[in-house]
């Protein structure tokens, strides 16, 4: 049950990625278009292909690059997966099902696009972002989040049942 939990998640997590993405950087031509206002300043798509980590980390030796974070988001699911099928709370398999799904649609661009497709742009209070982000990170940073909070939670009750010492 852990491991169906996990992996419906992780496809309700990609599927609205996949969607999202389809919609906006496909449909409304967002790819050519670079920039649709949307909620000015609070909201807009923007277009931003990531090839690296984080805010274009590491984003020098395209392909070498590319090609190494597909394997390495593959082996860190595959991973999660493995680890989050033996946690308990119901929560920490959402939370895990999140990171993959999230994991595997930013894999997905990669292979497609052969860079992540960036497109939300969040700017507020008289200050521009420059920065984009897709569904894809928000269930990444949701889930590692909750399994953040919640493993503490998790070693709690471990030791309250006596297990773990």
């Amino acid at each position: 049950m852990p491991l169906t939990r996990i992996l419906i998640w992780a496809l309700a997590a990609f599927g609205l990625d996949r969607l999202s993405k389809l919609w906006i950087v496909e449909w409304l031509n967002l790819k050519e278009i670079g920039y649709i206002e949307v909620l000015p300043p609070y909201l807009n798509f923007a277009m931003g292909w990531n090839r690296g980590v984080n805010f274009g980390l590491l984003a020098g030796h395209e392909e070498w690059t590319r090609w190494g974070l597909i394997v390495l988001a593959v082996v860190i699911s595959i991973w999660v997966v493995w680890w989050g099928r033996r946690q308990v709370s119901s929560w920490m398999h959402v939370a895990a099902g999140l990171v993959v799904g999230g994991a595997i649609g930013n894999v997905w661009d990669r292979v497609q696009y052969g860079a992540v497709a960036d497109y939300l742009n969040m700017s507020c209070c008289g200050i521009r972002n420059p920065y984009t982000f897709n569904v894809a990170d928000i269930f990444i940073f949701a889930g590692a989040g909750l399994l953040i909070v919640l493993s503490g939670r998790e070693e709690k009750a471990r030791k309250a049942r006596g297990e773990g010492e």
